[in-house]
């Protein structure tokens, strides 16, 4: 999505973020993501906010909208959201600001015990029921192996997308941000989702799981959930990988495999 400056908002979607702010007194636009319009980090009379935003007709808006909806259910590692204005043709979420680097997943990463944390707390939250939220069962329908969809239900809130851009290194904490697809579901579904992040960033497969292994629902869960998960995580990568055939997410595709085949015992 092309990314342009705040100042090139429309005057009266800009005003409406002063009046939640007080004065802005500067805009500096954040380069790193791909999903806003709008992203930028504002000094203003009340002090930082992070704005991200979209056009109100992108096909991107109502998962943005889902975004908001959740925020107020998200435990303390997640950033809060102040703000959600619509108006003029613009979504926008006012954020605080977080001054952190992307996580480092690599083996032997200071950053792991503070990802485990952050993941540990979120494990511990329910699902909103009065948030319109994707179901886990709903989210894997097409990739699940028959007969089990069953395994994937529950009632845990999910993230889902542990990509290291989604997970941010604050001081002494890990913070878990775009929220953009929440799911209700399995509490085991989301260790295995980091299991190939961690995989991605050089772990062997069986170094993964054994981090996977560090959470009570992933220990907890039935052998043939997670070989499940792992067949579904398989083909969801592999279809990726056939529509666009870029090498991360072939490399994508084959580590998926590769798990798929760890988590039904050919390690």
């Amino acid at each position: 999505m092309t990314r342009i400056p705040f100042e090139q908002l429309p005057h009266d979607v800009r005003q409406a973020v002063a009046d939640k702010t007080g004065a802005v007194h500067q805009a500096v636009t954040v380069s790193g993501g791909m999903n806003s319009g709008i992203a930028s980090v504002l000094e203003t009379a009340s002090g930082r906010v992070f704005v991200k935003g979209i056009p109100a007709g992108h096909p991107q808006v109502t998962a943005q909208r889902r975004e908001a909806a959740i925020a107020p259910h998200l435990p303390t590692s997640c950033p809060r959201l102040y703000w959600h204005l619509e108006l003029d043709g613009w979504s926008l979420l006012g954020y605080e600001v977080l001054d952190g680097r992307h996580a480092n997943y690599a083996p032997g990463s200071a950053d792991l015990p503070l990802v485990e944390a952050a993941l540990a707390e979120l494990q511990d939250v329910t699902a909103p029921a009065d948030v319109e939220i994707k179901d886990a069962v709903d989210r894997w329908a097409d990739y699940a192996p028959a007969g089990t969809l069953h395994l994937f239900a529950g009632d845990t809130l999910l993230h889902t997308d542990f990509a290291p851009d989604n997970v941010l290194i604050v001081g002494d904490r890990a913070r878990l941000v775009d929220w953009a697809w929440p799911t209700r579901g399995a509490a085991w579904i989301d260790p295995g989702a980091l299991a190939l992040r961690l995989m991605e960033a050089g772990h062997p497969a069986d170094s993964a799981l054994a981090f996977a292994q560090r959470f009570p629902s992933w220990r907890d869960a039935p052998p043939d959930a997670l070989r499940a998960l792992g067949l579904a995580t398989a083909a969801l990568w592999r279809e990726i990988a056939g529509e666009d055939g870029t090498t991360w997410k072939r490399a994508m595709s084959e580590r998926a495999a590769l798990l798929a085949r760890a988590l039904d015992g050919g390690l």
